[in-house]
């Protein structure tokens, strides 16, 4: 089961970082179909969001085909992402672990980190 994070300083609304939370269980293979959400109850004693925040999220998961409904039982994974392969995926998971050790003994930040890897995911060269 996905235990949410909310980071309020990001300026992402939280029920985007909910919505994105469970997009990357799906990628990531942690979330499969048939799979239970957490119900809103869970979710805000958790994470202690409002319980409308929650059901934006899943109502927004529910929009894009992802999750559905069902009254009285919850809400439950309807469809999957990510095409990886998941031996593939612990591999690549242990080299990106290194990789930010790396990176966080070389005095970089975690947002130095991301600009990295987005640049990287773009295909773009830094300090061309």
């Amino acid at each position: 089961m996905v235990e949410f994070r909310v980071d309020r300083g990001s300026g992402v609304p939280a029920y985007l970082q909910l919505a994105q939370q469970v997009r990357e269980a799906l990628r990531l293979g942690w979330l499969t179909p048939g799979d239970r959400l957490p119900t809103v109850r869970e979710v805000v004693a958790t994470s202690g969001v409002n319980p409308n925040t929650v059901l934006k999220a899943y109502r927004e998961l529910e929009f894009a085909g992802l999750v559905e409904a069902r009254q009285g039982a919850g809400t439950f994974v309807k469809a999957g992402l990510g095409t990886g392969d998941r031996e593939a995926l612990g591999r690549l998971y242990d080299e990106l672990v290194k990789w930010v050790a790396s990176a966080r003994e070389a005095g970089l930040e975690d947002e130095d980190a991301q600009a990295l890897l987005r640049t990287a995911l773009e295909g773009e060269k830094v300090n061309d």
